[in-house]
This record gives C-alpha cells, sequence and structure tokens, in this order.
C-alpha cells in the first residue's frame, strides 16, 4: 500500500462541546468524533451511545457529573458499532438497550468490526486495555419501546434501515428533541461501509416527520432549531445520493470499483471535502455503494483483513 486509511494518521485530540438541546438534555460532541448523548429525567440518567473506551466514557462522565449528580440507569445504542459500544462498562447502568437487530449484528460481526476499527481509527481506542470485551444488551426490542425517567417519557423507535440495519432513534416528546445515533450528520461524513442507501432516504423522511425542535446527530454540531434540523437532514441526504449514484452508474455498465471511486470522488469532493472524516469514509462508502447497486442487500462483513485488500484496490 501507498498509503494507510486517513484515520490512521489522525492522532489530534478534539475539542470537546456540551450542549442543551432542550431540558435537561444534552449533547456531547468533539469536532466529527461518536457523540453522546444524554437524558436527565426525574430520579436517573439514560446515556446515549457508549463511546469506544471506558477512557472516552468517562470524558462522558466528567460533563454529566457537572450538570447532575443523579446515578445513571440506562445506557441506550442506537447501533453495533464498536466506537459507539465498548466504553459501555465505564457508565455502571443496569439497562443497557438496543434493538434486536442490533443485538444480533453483535453476534454476528461485533468482534470483526472491533478488530476492523481498532485498524483504521488508533486514536479512538487508546486505553483499549480497559474494554471488558463485546458491549451485549439487557434489553432489546423489534420496532419501539418506552422508558420512563420519573416521569419524563423516552421513546425509543426503529424507524427503518440507515447507517446499519439496527438503527434506532430516541425522542424525549416533553421538549421535543431527538436523539439520532449516525442516520443523521452535520458538516461529517455519512459512515456507510454498514449501510443500506436505498432505504436510508426513508428513514430520513420518517425522522423528518418528527418534526422536532432540536436533534443530538451521530457525529458534528448539535442542532437547535428547525432550520438548523432541516439543513442537517438534507446534506445528509445529499451525501448520500452523491456517494450512490455515480456508483450505481459504474456498476451497470460493468464498471470495476476502482471507476466508481473515481466517480463518488468527481461528485463528492467539490461539495463534501471539508467535512469530518470525509477521507476516512470514502472508500468504505464507495464499496458499499458499489455492492449495493450490484444487488447485495445484506452488507458484507468488515474484516481487518478486507479492509486492507479493498484499500489496496482503490490505490492500483
Amino acid at each position: 500500500m501507498s498509503k494507510g486509511f486517513a484515520s490512521q494518521g489522525d492522532m489530534t485530540e478534539k475539542e470537546i462541546s456540551f450542549t442543551e438541546v432542550g431540558r435537561g438534555l444534552w449533547a456531547f460532541t468533539a469536532e466529527g468524533d461518536p457523540n453522546s448523548g444524554v437524558i436527565i429525567g426525574d430520579d436517573s440518567v439514560m446515556i446515549v451511545e457508549a463511546q469506544a473506551t471506558p477512557r472516552l466514557a468517562n470524558k462522558v462522565i466528567e460533563k454529566v457529573r457537572g450538570v447532575t449528580d443523579k446515578p445513571i440507569s440506562h445506557v441506550v445504542l442506537t447501533h453495533y458499532h464498536a466506537v459507539r459500544v465498548l466504553g459501555a462498562s465505564a457508565f455502571g447502568a443496569g439497562q443497557i438497550i438496543m434493538s434486536d437487530a442490533a443485538r444480533a449484528m453483535v453476534a454476528e460481526r461485533g468482534q470483526e468490526d472491533w478488530d476492523s476499527e481498532f485498524q483504521r481509527f488508533p486514536r479512538l481506542f487508546e486505553g483499549h486495555e480497559s474494554i471488558p470485551g463485546l458491549t451485549w444488551p439487557t434489553t432489546t426490542f423489534s420496532h419501539g419501546m418506552t422508558v420512563y425517567l420519573g416521569k419524563r417519557r423516552v421513546d425509543l423507535r426503529h424507524l427503518g434501515r440507515a447507517h446499519t440495519a439496527g438503527d434506532i432513534v430516541i425522542h424525549v416528546p416533553d421538549e421535543n428533541v431527538m436523539f439520532t445515533g449516525d442516520i443523521v450528520e452535520y458538516r461529517s461524513a455519512c459512515y456507510c461501509g454498514d449501510g443500506h442507501f436505498s432505504d436510508w432516504g426513508g428513514t430520513l423522511d420518517r425522522v423528518r416527520a418528527y418534526d422536532v425542535d432540536a436533534i443530538a446527530p451521530g457525529r458534528g454540531g448539535a442542532l437547535v432549531g428547525k432550520a438548523m434540523v432541516d439543513e442537517a437532514i438534507e446534506s445528509t441526504r445529499d451525501f448520500l445520493d452523491s456517494t450512490y449514484r455515480p456508483a450505481a452508474r459504474v456498476a451497470a455498465r460493468g464498471g470495476s470499483l476502482k471507476e466508481a471511486w473515481d466517480a463518488v470522488r468527481a461528485e463528492c469532493d467539490p461539495k463534501f471535502s471539508d467535512y469530518a472524516i470525509y477521507e476516512h469514509c470514502l472508500p468504505f462508502n464507495v464499496s458499499r455503494a458499489y455492492d449495493e447497486a450490484r444487488g447485495m442487500d445484506t452488507p458484507r462483513i468488515w474484516t481487518d483483513k478486507r479492509d486492507l485488500e479493498m484499500w489496496a484496490q482503490l490505490q492500483g
């Protein structure tokens, strides 16, 4: 290989922001690194997304303790990816919640994803020695469930396939705020390596139908106000379409993965090259778009070996 993945050389510590997006609702963001959310109820706290390691999870806990001393009772994981879930043990929560589909993906490909992401993004796994193993939920659901933190209602919903097959959103009705995981991003590239391009737009439509006042997205800054929410939903949609369309055209004429890469770059670079983790995501996004356009509904499992083989193809 002539060079490594863009993320392998990204060793710069990111600046953390902790933004209140509604009463007792907070977005933990870090310049394009994976976000977490905080929902403060009457008696306890729910965390959305656990970070990649207990070390990073403790940075979330530090921010939580700056605004409340209530115990952390629930951790909700919007999907199975290692950078979202492997820090869960740090929170000491009695309940860890995922969708049924996300749990199935932990069983099917959780270890492979951990190995792959560890190779791709070493900075996020500093302190990895403290990870006790794969994160398994205590509670799962198919389409939706409601958790009450005292009187505060929190709705968990699977609105459709998008970033993965098992994505969920978390909606807090009393403030009309949503935590979307990686279904919605803001000025950060979508990672589509395990995604479903054909379904993702419809899932965005269902997010939009909630007409929320704020969103804590999967990556990028907090979205406060309907104008910012709409902008992020539509820029996410544009990113997906601009990735899939050129790859699908190449696949339709029997072109190669390298040709799809060149076609996607030609369309996406002018619009998105300044987005966070753009160069990191692009090879995986093109590979998945090319597969889906050729009729592969279920994303192939990424392994550390497959990552390198794909990258070598694109460098050829």
